[in-house]
């Protein structure tokens, strides 16, 4: 089933059960976020993508990744106001991920060159979460699409973060790098040299796989991950040192 209902004026189309804020880039209308990705479930951590809603004459703000289309509800993508709000998302954003040239660009946009709000975090504990906003991106796309659960959120309050369990090297991350590919603000890197994968943040380091001219293709764990997640033979990949 489909439902009718408009973005800034216009008349758009959804599937039942589809979000604002895919809808709204289907049909071309720019929002920002930093923590969604169409491929994993919404989260609505970062909060960027505002939007306002006006429901049977009722308006309220609220993210747009997690907000289910309906019928006849008229979306408001950017107002002053929507402005505003975004604009001191992003000053708290900022304080958590000064470095990332993402965030500041994206802050930028809104005139936002600096943040207000100091980081509450001690020394120690932002040397470990440098530039981590807490988006869960790389918890979801880890659980929900490479399916090995490597990474979860721990601890509370201003010492939440994002790492193994019992923050000891996960040891059934395969390093396929799917975390660093989606990660907004490139806190978590990772490199090839010398036949091995590293996972910088994670501190996983794993031997790769090598093709018939012995360079390196995909690391060996990711590779036996996969083969048996679509039911591949034993010895489709060619067999490596430090294959499980």
């Amino acid at each position: 089933m489909s439902v009718t209902f408009s973005i800034n004026g216009v008349k758009v189309e959804a599937a039942t059960g589809d979000n604002v804020l895919d809808t709204a880039r289907t049909n071309g209308f720019e929002i920002p976020s930093l923590c969604h990705h169409e491929a994993v479930s919404p989260y609505g951590a970062c909060r960027l993508c505002l939007v306002e809603i006006n429901k049977g004459g009722r308006k309220k703000i609220t993210t747009s990744c997690n907000y289910e289309v309906l019928d006849g509800i008229d979306v408001k993508t950017d107002s002053p106001e929507i402005h505003k709000h975004r604009a001191m998302v992003l000053e708290l954003i900022l304080a958590e991920a000064p470095k990332s040239e993402q965030v500041q660009a994206l802050a930028a946009q809104y005139g936002v060159k600096q943040s207000r709000f100091a980081n509450a975090k001690n020394d120690e504990a932002q040397k470990d979460r440098d530039n981590c906003i807490l988006c869960g991106l790389c918890t979801r796309v880890c659980s929900e699409i490479v399916e090995v659960n490597a990474l979860t959120f721990n601890g509370r309050g201003d010492k939440r973060g994002v790492g193994s369990p019992y923050l000891e090297q996960p040891q059934t991350c395969i390093a396929c790098g799917a975390c660093a590919w989606v990660c907004p603000t490139d806190c978590i890197g990772f490199s090839e040299e010398d036949g091995v994968r590293k996972v910088h943040r994670w501190g996983r380091e794993l031997p790769m796989a090598k093709d018939e001219n012995g360079r390196p293709v995909a690391p060996v764990f990711q590779l036996h991950h996969f083969k048996k997640r679509v039911g591949l033979p034993d010895d489709f990949f060619k067999k490596a040192p430090g294959s499980r």
